[in-house]
């Protein structure tokens, strides 16, 4: 790994959000992928609008993992908007090249979701890493929820429980 490899990996361990001291560490999951025809530009590269179609894929089965899939959401008259969406670009990806896209929920106190995603190619090098920010909003009226749900306050137990991992 390079000097700037090796910042840039720096970069990411510490991660975008602030770790809370004494709370579970992040809960991850990796999805593999290929660039296919219709993610690349003329030049062959990923189009850098893919990426949060990237960051979504791995988010949904994260929220599987975690209690807290879109059919969770419905069910439970839960909506998450993101309100924040970030992206910072590394390395391209070409054509048919594989990557992996990792998306580690971070813990925090309020109602709200913070993932970071980091993209990794094939190789090992970092292609891109980002976060969003989901605001939990009542599913009939929109209006944003202060106090978390019980969707996520179950979630949060078996987080603390050891039983995410």
């Amino acid at each position: 790994m390079n000097n700037k490899d090796s910042a840039l990996f720096r970069r990411r361990k510490n991660g975008y959000f602030e770790r809370i001291e004494g709370v579970p560490e992040p809960v991850s999951v990796s999805v593999m992928r290929r660039i296919g025809f219709s993610e690349a530009d003329v030049m062959g590269i990923a189009w850098h609008g893919r990426f949060p179609v990237f960051f979504e894929e791995a988010s949904a089965e994260l929220g599987r993992k975690c209690g807290l899939s879109y059919k969770e959401f419905y069910d439970t008259n839960l909506r998450a908007p993101i309100v924040q969406l970030h992206i910072d670009y590394y390395r391209s990806i070409w054509l048919d090249e594989k990557f992996t896209v990792t998306a580690s929920l971070v813990w925090n106190d309020g109602a709200r979701l913070n993932t970071e995603y980091s993209v990794i190619k094939n190789d090992g090098t970092i292609s891109a890493t980002g976060y969003t920010v989901q605001m939990f909003t009542d599913g009939s009226t929109g209006e944003v929820l202060i106090a978390s749900p019980e969707l996520l306050e179950r979630c949060r137990k078996k987080w603390k429980a050891g039983e995410l991992k």
